[in-house]
């Protein structure tokens, strides 16, 4: 059987259908079977295992993993590798489910007591934890500026879990095995332990083996002498610990030896998985870091270098095998969606990368074309790459505008899976700027719908991103655009906001407002229709319990009430929000007194019709009494806007 089936996967399929795994594994938990014929077993169903995920599929129907895990108590070595072998090409396997190493408490732990026995055993056993330690993705974090995308993994439990059982103790010691392949699997598994996770990086920094720390350890796995596969795990290792707050961004290791090597690995002459790997790890690396992002741009004319990912295959039309057309492919789009990620990261901050990046040849030819690519990350590369560019002023004014980014973008936008569309529509938060060209065609495309609809998204980044973008859209808008914006929210979806539990949707919520009720017939005419559930939002905030900010942004929005002609009336007949005004003039916050005075200077402006009447009221209520304790405030700004009010008293 054995014979038969090695590199024969028609073979292996044909002896599962014939019923051969069920009474293997009847003869390998056999006690009375010898320890050989239970060997031989494990190595067979090893050998079906490495088959199609079909073959994966009916081993773990037959429940392959208990009987392979209760193998493991045998005292015979031989056997214990075998079994080992078999549960490593399982769990490596994507059907697999990473959970079931964690159904039994007892498993990790006797593991770990097996790592002593044989380089063998060392290889595999890591090799399990690494592949049963994985996150959704390496690279799925937001950018640092803007809405960002939230990030969704499983893998922390399972860190938190080995490294609880001594995971970094009992490995640390194999990144001097003698054998490589104990070495590489060794490091192999610090690099998904130590992914995003501070508790597993700070421990590795200071732990030390055989007198050497293990940030010195994976600095020599570095040098250019030792394998690439070694260069970039130790790489990712090192960027893991940095990112995780571990190691220092300016520290020496990072600045002249992992992102060097990490820029080396994106060079045409290696070979198209470490230009992939290489180029991912790298922008992780940098994505939060200007002096990185700097560094990182001029090292080996990085920027021209990834221009290179988007010319492969040279030629599909040339390839006849289909298999190599899906192989080529296949490595087209990983290359794409590496370099988009990599541009995205190195202009996160930096308005001359930026700049350099969109004048690399067809860049935002290749940007719009990655929006419409079949493959779903390489459009999420696509768009994250725009939404890095659009943060430049300049760039929303030219190249953008030159190619029109806002249509492919609107396109992305229709049905998309949410993790596309928080960073689409973050990118849309910043082409709706007062300044940007592109507003006003994204206006008429329809995306005030679109947007008002993303504020009722049970996603929190995408309700933010859309009453963001709405709010820069009402920025100086015309009556018209405020009312269709008004009336796609509508009054309830509005006050939904307005309760929202997230302080960032709030804000957003209080600042679409602020600039909905901005020029004076543009304030009355809101005011006349929707004032008093305005009104009464405003009071239900001012009375709740928020911070500074929330507070100080609602008086705001009274300020600008207070400027309508006839909508300040709302004000000066509710008692209630007066009240509001004056407690908010005395407080202990000068952020809130000044905007109070604010609304206070617009109600009792003398050029006003009805001034007088609004002043002897306002004096009445002890107005005038707060305004003359404020004008000796040790605060200029406060005590500049109280003499000036006051002078409206005396004209």
């Amino acid at each position: 059987m054995k014979n038969a089936v090695i590199g024969n996967n028609k073979q292996k399929a044909n002896l599962i259908v014939l019923g051969a795994v069920p009474r293997l594994l009847y003869l390998l938990q056999q006690e009375t079977s010898s320890t050989e014929l239970r060997t031989e077993c494990a190595v067979v169903l090893g050998s079906l295992a490495m088959g199609t995920e079909n073959n994966v599929k009916s081993l773990l129907d037959c429940h392959i993993i208990p009987a392979l895990l209760q193998g493991l108590l045998s005292p015979d070595l031989k056997f214990i590798e075998a079994c080992l072998r078999c549960l490593r090409t399982i769990f490596i396997s994507p059907v697999t489910p990473e959970d079931l190493l964690y159904t039994d408490g007892t498993v990790i732990s006797h593991l770990m007591a097996l790592l002593s026995r044989s380089p063998y055993t060392q290889e595999y056993i890591c090799q399990i934890f690494s592949h049963c330690c994985k996150l959704h993705h390496w690279h799925s974090c937001g950018f640092n500026s803007l809405p960002q995308p939230l990030l969704c993994a499983n893998g922390p439990d399972h860190q938190t879990i080995l490294f609880n059982h001594g995971a970094v103790q009992n490995i640390a010691h194999l990144l001097v095995s003698t054998s490589y392949k104990v070495r590489m699997q060794a490091l192999k598994c610090f690099s998904v332990l130590a992914f995003e996770n501070p508790q597993v990086s700070m421990t590795l920094v200071n732990v030390s083996v055989d007198g050497e720390l293990l940030p010195q350890i994976f600095v020599k796995m570095l040098q250019r002498d030792k394998p690439i596969e070694m260069q970039l795990t130790s790489a990712k290792c090192l960027t893991s610990m940095c990112r995780a707050g571990a190691i220092r961004t300016d520290d020496p290791c990072i600045v002249l030896k992992t992102l060097p090597c990490l820029v080396r690995m994106c060079s045409k002459d290696r070979l198209l998985e470490e230009r992939v790997e290489g180029a991912e790890t790298l922008a992780y690396l940098i994505e939060t870091d200007v002096e990185l992002q700097r560094m990182a741009s001029i090292t080996d004319h990085l920027i021209v270098m990834l221009a290179d990912y988007f010319k492969y295959p040279s030629s599909v039309s040339a390839i006849t095998d289909i298999k190599r057309l899906d192989h080529d492919l296949k490595h087209a789009h990983e290359l794409r969606q590496a370099a988009f990620k990599l541009y995205a990261s190195l202009g996160a901050n930096d308005e001359d990368i930026r700049k350099k990046i969109i004048e690399t040849e067809n860049m935002m030819d290749r940007i719009v074309n990655g929006l419409s690519e079949s493959s779903i990350k390489v459009r999420l590369a696509a768009v994250r790459c725009l939404h890095s560019l659009s943060r430049s002023v300049q760039q929303l004014r030219t190249s953008f505008q030159d190619h029109a980014v806002w249509k492919p973008l609107m396109k992305v936008l229709q049905n998309a899976p949410n993790e596309i569309l928080v960073v689409a529509s973050s990118t849309l938060c910043n082409l709706l700027l007062e300044f940007s060209p592109s507003k006003e065609p994204i206006l008429e495309s329809g995306a005030i719908e679109l947007l008002c609809s993303l504020t009722q998204s049970e996603n929190l980044a995408l309700r933010v991103n859309g009453i963001w973008a709405l709010m820069n859209m009402a920025f100086q808008a015309e009556q018209k655009i405020k009312s269709d914006i008004l009336r796609g929210l509508s009054t309830e979806q509005l006050f939904q906001l307005l309760s929202d539990s997230d302080v960032n949707v709030l804000m957003k919520t209080l600042g679409l407002l602020r600039n909905l009720l901005s020029t004076r017939p543009h304030i009355d005419h809101i005011m006349s229709t929707h004032g008093k559930q305005i009104m009464q939002a405003v009071t239900l905030i001012l009375e709740g319990e928020h911070n500074i900010e929330v507070k100080e942004q609602t008086l705001c929005i009274l300020a600008n009430i207070a400027d309508g002609t006839t909508a300040k009336e709302l004000i000066m007949t509710n008692d209630d929000i007066l009240q509001k005004i004056k407690y908010y003039m005395s407080h202990s916050n000068a952020k809130l007194q000044l905007a109070a005075m604010f609304c206070i200077s617009n109600l009792i402006w003398n050029e006003e019709e009805g001034s007088q009447e609004r002043q002897d009221k306002l004096r009445d209520m002890g107005v005038v009494d707060i305004l003359h304790k404020l004008s000796q405030s040790s605060d200029p700004n406060l005590c500049d806007k109280a003499k000036t009010a006051l002078q409206q008293y005396l004209a």
